[in-house]
């Protein structure tokens, strides 16, 4: 366990390396040139998001926590579909219908006669389009745990500020809103880690961030150690969010008091209130999914003949096998990091089972980055002693490889499977493993005879989740995968590239659909929340 554990950090550990490095040109290059602008441009878009997906997220779930509205219980599972849609087709979709060949400017010239430069328009192409996307993407990871937090709050503190004279806005501002704020900080954390790890968005709208200078580094620049420096330096900003997330939540503790069993309140809301808070709730839901699959689906329906071919299948071939292979083995792996644990919760393997979980805080672009360069320094020692002992080359045994892939899967993904195994295999009692014990089997046989049949819904989660994240995975995929071989992906970030938006709607939406699978399941868990009682606001009647 502990080998696995330090085989999945070695990428990280490698690109940490070429911070003790001497700055090769091209690293003073940037540094003088495009480095500030890299740290503006993300610092910013960090700033954007973060504002944008606390308004959304946190006001959908305090409405959908305390108050009651015509379709507010459609509303509290809708919510979280925005999460099946990957931010970069979120984006493809946004220019297809906001850019001046597309149809709301060619109906506005056509209402108002209006010929280029007669008006003005917001340019979605740019570093607030960018930060708008993103949050319409990323709002329901602040929705979900703040709407979690808000259920789990004791009724007494919120009766008490309201029999003190505070106002509903007054109540969440002073009561519910700090009760909740270390799960709205853990939300807001998640949604700034995808947003320094998105590539495909910012690099459609052409706004230079870390994630793209990388990729120019690498590819355009061909300077493997000048990549790896800059992916150095945004890990940094990734440990920084990771400690000031885990600092917020040392520095403030906050304890629910009273009877939590009690049932939850919520109150009616009629007339202009009531169509207030649907439309608040309604809002993100409509931008950040409506809008955008009904734009793919008209676009899928329009050039369904040309996409649709043997290529097309051939892609879903290549995604459907390569994301069931990796979660397959991620869930394996995963399994067996927390059943060491149950079995040895010592400080080492508890350590071990932290440093394999830190990767999904870690981008894909700089995964890539790590894997690429431990993999291409394995392959040129096997070829180098092969060709001294035996006069024979190997070439390329795992980088350029699908193993290469796999692998930065593993780093990326294995955290997602691990908490879901932990807290399948947490709801086990240790004296079910006593008792398997007495009758004479060996762990790995308890394993296989008890635990796994007991936690098998939490096994096939753990294995849709990863699944669905490697089939939205973009940037890892676009780096490490072998000559030839493209996914879903892929193929729509090449389509979109080359301004074929609607070309590009069939692989999307076959992405989306198959993302609502895991969204289905969260909503589910929500919908069997909290029991909820009712109160008027016009006469307090239950």
């Amino acid at each position: 366990m502990v080998a696995v554990s330090a085989l999945l950090a070695l990428p990280i550990l490698v690109v940490l390396s070429f911070v003790l490095q001497p700055a090769s040109d091209v690293w003073r290059h940037l540094l003088e040139t495009v480095l500030t602008d890299y740290v503006i441009n993300s610092l910013l878009l960090m700033v954007g998001v973060g504002v944008g997906t606390l308004l959304l997220g946190v006001g959908s779930a305090w409405l959908t926590t305390q108050y009651q509205f015509p379709g507010r219980d459609t509303l509290i599972w809708a919510l979280l579909l925005p999460l099946s849609m990957p931010a970069y087709i979120t984006a493809y979709t946004y220019t297809g219908m906001l850019d001046y060949a597309g149809p709301l400017q060619y109906q506005l010239r056509e209402w108002f006669e209006w010929s280029y430069g007669d008006y003005w328009f917001p340019e979605i192409r740019s570093l607030p389009g960018a930060m708008a996307v993103l949050s319409f993407v990323l709002y329901p990871y602040v929705y979900l745990l703040s709407r979690a937090a808000f259920l789990e709050q004791s009724v007494s503190v919120t009766d008490a500020s309201r029999l003190l004279g505070c106002t509903a806005w007054q109540s969440f501002r002073r009561a519910g809103l700090p009760m909740a704020r270390p799960a709205i900080i853990a939300g807001l954390s998640l949604a700034l880690m995808e947003t320094l790890a998105d590539y495909g968005t910012v690099q459609y709208f052409g706004v230079d961030t870390f994630t793209t200078g990388i990729f120019r580094t690498w590819f355009g620049l061909g300077d493997s150690s000048a990549a790896a420096q800059l992916s150095s330096v945004l890990l940094s900003f990734i440990f920084l969010l990771i400690v000031l997330e885990r600092w917020s939540r040392k520095r403030a503790r906050y304890h629910h008091v009273g009877i939590r069993s009690q049932p939850f309140h919520v109150q009616f809301l009629k007339g202009w209130r009531a169509a207030a808070a649907i439309s608040a709730c309604a809002l993100p839901l409509m931008l950040g999914f409506v809008l955008p699959t009904g734009q793919l689906l008209l676009w899928a329906y329009r050039t369904a003949d040309q996409m649709i071919d043997p290529e097309f299948y051939r892609l879903i071939r290549n995604s459907v096998t390569l994301a069931a292979g990796a979660a397959t083995l991620a869930v394996c792996i995963a399994l067996l990091i927390a059943y060491g644990k149950r079995l040895s919760p010592n400080k080492v393997v508890i350590s071990a089972a932290r440093v394999a979980g830190m990767g999904y805080a870690i981008p894909g672009t700089v995964i890539a980055v790590g894997v690429m360069l431990s993999l291409a320094w394995l392959d040129n020692h096997i070829d180098f002693w092969l060709r001294n002992q035996f006069g024979i080359s190997t070439g390329l045994l795992f980088s350029g490889t699908l193993f290469a892939l796999v692998f930065a899967y593993m780093v990326r993904f294995l955290a997602v499977s691990l908490q879901t195994v932990e807290s399948g295999l947490g709801k086990i009692k240790e004296s079910m493993d006593d008792a398997a014990r007495s009758l004479g089997y060996r762990p790995k046989e308890v394993l296989r005879r008890v635990h796994i049949p007991i936690m098998r819904g939490s096994l096939l989660t753990a294995g849709l989740i990863v699944f669905v994240d490697i089939l939205k995975e973009l940037p890892a995929t676009l780096i490490l995968r072998p000559f030839n071989f493209n996914t879903l992906a892929v193929r729509a970030f090449e389509l979109a590239s080359d301004e074929r938006l609607a070309d590009s709607a069939i692989p999307a939406i076959a992405i989306v659909l198959v993302g609502l699978f895991p969204v289905i399941l969260l909503s589910r868990a929500i919908a069997r929340s909290r029991t909820t009682t009712y109160v008027d606001r016009t006469n307090g009647n239950a």
